[in-house]
């Protein structure tokens, strides 16, 4: 009898492989209680309209009260959006998700006063005020960023308007979330035994790695062909998404929607558009990775879906949870004690989510801080699966570090640097499992893995973020994302990205579809800065030691406390130079060719 690969119920999942949400509210009472008292913050807030320049006191307090309903804020937000999170189905948490963006909004609103009044405070006031209370020299570094934006601010009423449909303009994201995770379902398939697989998000990738190229088919054509069904759909949502960034960055005077979200982070626009021509001036190799993986394969036709199925298939082996955590904080050693005293704490203390249940939000991430970060993950005990504990720890280490040694203030880091520390665990984990094998089978299949990681996070993101660029700079020019016309644009980016030896199926063209991260406004191309940036980082703990590491730790523990350009050059990178990309690309051509000797 055909066997059945069923994904359980969230209620079946063991509590030990579930994240402790109970160190934030040890009930849902406890938070709704937090919730209720924040209901008094808007008016609170409002109180201060008006005489943040009376005098150094008042400014310091208004800062000082700032930090602390953040705080309190964050907390309620955490709760419930991981909640939500568990099962995307449940409209109880979805409700109380919604209860906290209301009231998040109801204080935006009451704050939308503090930036026009703190850009009113002419410069020798302000100095005056940080020699009459020192210790309101704490907050110099963020009124200083604050009033360099001063161009962008707008009046009062103005802001306040701006920070009441925040809720509206954030609903294009929210809704397709939603219909990606809850609503849509993919048709189950079946391998050649007869047994049916079921396809989801999560299962999606694992079933590309099948050894079995009918079952990768079948996934590809599942997954696609449904998307494909609400195209029109799914385009909708992305053009709304495109069209509130450009109300937005138009209304604050920005150049471009990309000047206005990297505005924010302090970093150049120039650093986005170094990104797309540099990899672009260096196809070559994807192309020639594409060429090498056909060969191996005994493929007279490549296709899309055979790119994630490990070459060297007989060397792969199941690796299950509780074996990949110890393999983990094996490799992570160079980063010495304390750092692994804190990352197995985090695997003692349910820091996680493991496993996928029926409508848990697809994917992995890391998030929150207090009093701890959380991960949440999609398991499935692969080599890939041990890599994204890896990655999300890595966040999460960079989450605790700059919160133990941050002030409220600057303990966020900006998106730039977020990447950084996730993929040097990577870089790290690869590097000690090419050292602990001399099997040139082994070995060509985790080169294969690391090449794949490179593969996914340098050229597909960067491919990611010429796409949506192309997105924003449509919408910008007054025209409307169809689903045909983003589906012309997807496929000739693949057919560019991976050149003629592979054949581009028509199916991928709606890919774009099932992409979260069209939603987060410029984000992606992160990952292929953070990626070479790690690169680099990970080489230099592992050859120089001590020092290095100590580096790394203090951009670590760095926050916000400088701009990220700055935080990357103390642990020994200037992001600001094309070098680190061009470096990693052609390291990327050089593990192309070993593996092409090894696997001779």
């Amino acid at each position: 009898m055909a066997k059945t690969t069923r994904i359980p119920k969230r209620s079946e999942v063991k509590k030990e492989y579930t994240w402790a949400l109970e160190d934030i509210f040890a009930s849902d009472e406890l938070w709704n209680e937090a919730l209720e008292e924040l209901r008094t913050v808007p008016e609170k807030i409002s109180a201060f309209k008006g005489h943040l320049a009376d005098s150094a006191d008042k400014l310091f307090e208004y800062l000082q009260y700032y930090d602390e309903i953040e705080v309190k804020l964050t907390r309620v937000a955490e709760y419930c959006m991981r909640k939500a999170d568990e099962d995307t189905g449940n409209s109880f948490y979805q409700g109380m998700k919604g209860r906290f963006m209301n009231l998040y909004v109801a204080v935006a609103s009451a704050s939308s006063f503090d930036t026009p009044e703190l850009l009113a405070i002419p410069d020798d006031v302000l100095s005056g005020f940080y020699t009459a209370k020192p210790e309101l020299v704490l907050y110099r570094r963020k009124l200083d960023k604050l009033r360099s934006q001063k161009e962008h601010i707008l009046s009062d009423s103005e802001e306040k308007l701006l920070a009441s449909v925040s809720e509206v303009a954030d609903s294009a994201s929210e809704i397709a979330s939603s219909f990606r995770n809850a609503d849509l379902k993919f048709p189950a398939i079946h391998d050649s035994e007869g047994s049916e697989l079921q396809v989801t998000q999560g299962s999606y990738i694992p079933l590309l790695e099948n050894a079995d190229r009918e079952v990768r088919r079948q996934a590809f054509e599942s997954l696609h062909g449904t998307f494909d069904s609400f195209k029109n759909t799914s385009a909708a949502f992305l053009n709304a998404q495109m069209k509130q960034l450009t109300f937005f960055s138009q209304a604050r005077k920005y150049g471009s929607n990309l000047e206005a979200a990297l505005s924010r982070t302090e970093v150049p626009v120039s650093v986005y558009h170094n990104l797309i021509d540099t990899v672009n001036a260096n196809l070559k190799y994807l192309h020639k990775y594409v060429s090498l993986r056909k060969k191996l394969m005994g493929l007279d036709e490549i296709h899309m879906y055979d790119l994630y199925t490990p070459i060297i298939a007989d060397a792969d082996s199941e690796i299950p949870y509780e074996k990949a955590k110890e393999i983990i904080m094996e490799a992570l050693k160079p980063l010495g004690e304390d750092y692994l005293k804190v990352l197995k704490s985090g695997f003692d203390n349910r820091w996680i989510d493991v496993y996928e249940n029926e409508g848990k939000r697809s994917g992995a991430y890391s998030a929150g801080g207090d009093p701890h970060p959380y991960v949440l993950l999609n398991q499935k005990d692969t080599l890939d699966s041990m890599f994204t504990i890896a990655h999300e720890m890595g966040h999460s280490m960079h989450t605790y570090y700059s919160m133990k040694n941050q002030p409220v203030a600057y303990r966020d880091y900006v998106i730039f640097v977020a990447e950084v520390a996730s993929t040097c665990n990577e870089v790290l984990l690869m590097r000690h499992l090419l050292s602990k094998t001399e099997d040139k089978k082994e070995r060509a299949y985790l080169l294969n893995h690391f090449l794949e990681q490179f593969r996914g996070t340098v050229y597909r993101q960067t491919m990611f973020a010429e796409f949506e660029l192309w997105m924003n700079e449509k919408v910008e020019a007054g025209e409307t994302l169809t689903a045909d016309l983003m589906n012309d644009a997807y496929y000739a980016l693949n057919k560019k990205y991976f050149g003629d030896d592979i054949t581009v199926d028509k199916l991928i063209s709606v890919e774009w579809a099932r992409i979260p991260h069209f939603f987060y406004n410029y984000y992606v191309f992160q990952y292929a800065t953070g990626f070479s940036a790690a690169v680099a980082i990970a080489n230099r703990i592992l050859n120089e030691g001590q020092p290095a590491v100590d580096d790394y730790l203090r951009f670590l523990s760095g926050g916000s406390h400088t701009d990220p350009i700055s935080l990357l050059r103390i642990a020994g990178v200037d992001m600001a130079s094309p070098k680190p990309i061009e470096d990693g690309l052609r390291l990327f051509g050089e593990l192309i060719d070993e593996m092409a000797e090894l696997t001779k």
